[in-house]
């Protein structure tokens, strides 16, 4: 499943490019996780001014409303001057005056969404439970500290929900507390304030390097290019059970959290 580096690596990937382009088209093909929400032929004659991410949605800004696209679980965006007939993974094509953008989704949990602007409550649904932005300004140290002594399930659990930070998926969330040193499976709450900015400090350091790296291709990941990611060959423990650890030589270790595979070093991380 595409996590925040890979959808910011997909935006960068295309966000200049189609930055004040006009809108020629709109089709969809086969239903998606959510409705679009309007006729596609409405979208014609708007101009896209930006494009964001917040989480691991992008927000397509126009000069009236905005596109809010997901990847879901195994979506991809392209964006070139000509395309040929949609495939049949291709749902939803944006013609515009600089190129067009596809969306190629073999499971279809992805989806575009039109929303009049971040007020909107379709745009509140999908948006307003999400937690502050790891790679941002707002991810502050003690506010991270208090959202974490409130929370009594396993640490990586609360990162995965993505309430307290966002974007945080299963790989990079594996990483980040290898790098603190902290176990998966330690409650929330007993972490200390130093752990706490330890951890903060190693999500920010993981999710960054995971950006720099085009992000992590497990299976069929591209950016908007087409390129791969290659974040996952230099992973301290994801996809590394049996293994020796980097640091210690001890075999990485695999568990089940909440159906999600847990790689750890049980040395190198404390409870």
């Amino acid at each position: 499943m595409p996590e925040l580096p890979e959808v910011e690596v997909t935006r960068l990937s295309f966000a200049d490019r189609i930055q004040d382009s006009e809108i020629l088209g709109a089709e969809l093909g086969k239903p998606l996780r959510w409705p679009l929400g309007l006729d596609p032929q409405a979208l014609v004659g708007r101009r896209v001014l930006s494009v964001r991410r917040r989480g691991k949605y992008l927000l397509i800004d126009l000069d009236r409303g905005m596109l809010l696209l997901h990847l879901g679980m195994s979506g991809s965006l392209g964006f070139s001057a000509r395309v040929g007939p949609p495939g049949v993974h291709d749902h939803f094509d944006l013609v515009t005056t600089r190129g067009v953008l596809r969306l190629n989704d073999p499971r279809r949990f992805g989806a575009v969404v039109h929303a009049h602007g971040e007020n909107d409550p379709v745009a509140v649904k999908l948006l307003g439970a999400l937690g502050v932005e790891p790679l941002g300004e707002t991810f502050d140290a003690k506010a991270f500290h208090a959202a974490l002594k409130l929370r009594r399930t396993a640490i990586k659990q609360v990162l995965l929900s993505g309430d307290v930070v966002v974007g945080v998926g299963n790989i990079y969330a594996s990483e980040a507390l290898f790098l603190a040193g902290i176990r998966p499976t330690t409650a929330a709450w007993r972490l200390t304030r130093p752990r706490a900015d330890r951890l903060r400090e190693a999500i920010r350091d993981v999710l960054a390097r995971a950006v720099s790296r085009g992000g992590s291709t497990l299976r069929d990941f591209s950016n908007a290019h087409g390129e791969s990611g290659y974040f996952q060959l230099e992973a301290m423990v994801y996809d590394r059970a049996g293994e020796p650890c980097r640091t210690c030589a001890t075999p990485i270790r695999l568990l089940r959290q909440g159906q999600r595979s847990t790689y750890y070093c049980p040395v190198c991380q404390k409870p």
